[in-house]
């Protein structure tokens, strides 16, 4: 799976929370300032070429619909991650997002308790 830039990433997100859209749809739920219509167009039209989107037509338009689901995409995008600045290693991903922001100790008691779940599960 191709990776997504952040403009790419933001058009892909809106995608998946409404299912389907044509592109003024789209830049409706964007943020201000909003992006200018060829823009988002040409966004999608890339996110086509990269076959994460597809369309159909409907009247003298297009409705845009992902191809793949977000949570692929993420654990995808995770997967990478941990490949590429981890060495691979889940551990070691998890020691620099502790020692590098501040996880409360509630936080690290849920994170105990689904590990505890997912152990119990297998």
């Amino acid at each position: 799976m191709r990776s997504l830039t952040k403009a790419e990433e933001e058009v892909m997100q809106i995608l998946w929370e409404v299912k389907e859209s044509n592109v003024k749809e789209i830049i409706s739920h964007m943020p201000e300032p909003k992006p200018a219509y060829n823009t988002v167009s040409t966004i999608i039209r890339i996110l086509e070429t990269k076959e994460v989107v597809s369309h159909r037509q409907k009247g003298k338009g297009y409705i845009y619909f992902p191809m793949i689901e977000k949570e692929d995409y993420s654990s995808n995008s995770l997967n990478k991650l941990m490949t590429g600045y981890f060495d691979g290693s889940f551990k070691s991903m998890v020691s620099f997002f502790m020692n590098k922001n501040d996880v409360n100790t509630t936080d690290l008691d849920e994170i105990l308790k689904m590990i505890e779940d997912k152990k119990d599960k297998s």
